[in-house]
């Protein structure tokens, strides 16, 4: 077993058909079954299920999989470090990413790493925190970038930015003509918030500090899918604030009185400790600061188009 078989076991495994790997790996498909056989035969076991239309995983091809990526990524993650000792910085970061702001944070880190390391590549997955982290621990990314609370305990951590938790309104709500949104505003109104356990038990506390009990209609991971609800006039959604897309049919309104804001963090496990690229991009965002009105200090003044109101409290 060695890496270009490994190679091609991931390539069919992702796309469990032997002409579409066999059209990515830029081969024919007869030499791409044979490696395949090959490989087989070399572990003792069947991968694949190999059926008239399509291909299956066998429970042995389902457990090398995941260990197969791991043993890649480490071996182009090997190969970086050895070029970055040669004073050669090229190769590839992976970074998992929650949605909201993080995607715009990693936005604004890759365009001034860049400026200082041009050989470097990104490749950027993007899920929940949970799924970012599984990402990370699997070794199928470097670093990753998700929202707080985290494990302290067993990850290390750097403050990326903040914002401002904000209701997104059906544009015919009369809520929408309001500049800001009381939290008391909201306590007849269908909501639709943040899937995460923790996130459920701060929105819980948020209203019990007014003595309400938030009114929900569903739970989400995914911001856009809230921004959906919103836009057929059925609910609000209460979510930390990303980046505006200009939207017709919703309006975003940061939440006062009490206001709160997120937190997002750049973290990795303390157990894996970081070499190479991964190690040289944090020591860059360790470098950058974070501004009053929580974005990083290399963030385009003139694209942030939010603001902390004040005295808002971490939520």
């Amino acid at each position: 077993m060695d890496f270009r078989s490994m190679e091609y076991f991931v390539t069919v495994a992702e796309e469990l058909n032997f002409t579409r790997a066999a059209e990515r790996l830029h081969m024919s498909q007869p030499p791409l079954s044979s490696q395949i056989r090959q490989l087989e035969e070399d572990l003792g076991t069947e991968l694949f299920i190999r059926g008239k239309r399509h291909l299956q995983l066998t429970p042995a091809g389902n457990l090398l999989l995941p260990r197969a990526q791991a043993i890649l990524n480490l071996a182009d993650s090997t190969r970086a470090e050895l070029r970055t000792l040669k004073g050669e910085v090229s190769g590839r970061l992976r970074i998992a990413i929650v949605e909201g702001r993080a995607p715009f944070i990693a936005a604004g880190w890759i365009t001034g790493f860049h400026r200082q390391y041009s050989g470097v590549r990104f490749s950027l997955w993007n899920g929940s925190s949970d799924d970012a982290l599984l990402q990370m621990e699997k070794g199928l990314s470097d670093l990753a970038i998700i929202a707080a609370p985290y494990d302290r305990e067993h990850l290390e951590g750097i403050l990326a930015a903040r914002e401002p938790w904000v209701a997104i309104i059906p544009a015919a709500n009369p809520l929408a003509d309001q500049p800001q949104v009381r939290l008391s505003d909201l306590k007849n109104e269908l909501l639709v918030i943040p899937q995460r356990k923790s996130r459920i038990e701060a929105i819980n506390r948020w209203f019990g500090e007014i003595g309400l009990e938030p009114n929900v209609l569903c739970e989400m991971s995914s911001y856009l899918d809230a921004v959906a609800i919103a836009e057929q006039g059925t609910a609000i959604g209460i979510f930390p604030k990303t980046t505006d897309t200009p939207n017709p049919l919703i309006r975003t309104r940061v939440i006062i009185n009490p206001a709160k804001y997120a937190e997002y963090y750049l973290v990795w496990y303390k157990n894996q400790p970081l070499r190479g690229i991964p190690l040289l991009f944090k020591n860059y965002v360790e470098g950058l600061e974070i501004e009053p009105n929580g974005t990083a200090s290399d963030s385009d003044p003139e694209k942030t188009d939010y603001s902390l109101p004040e005295g808002a409290r971490l939520l």
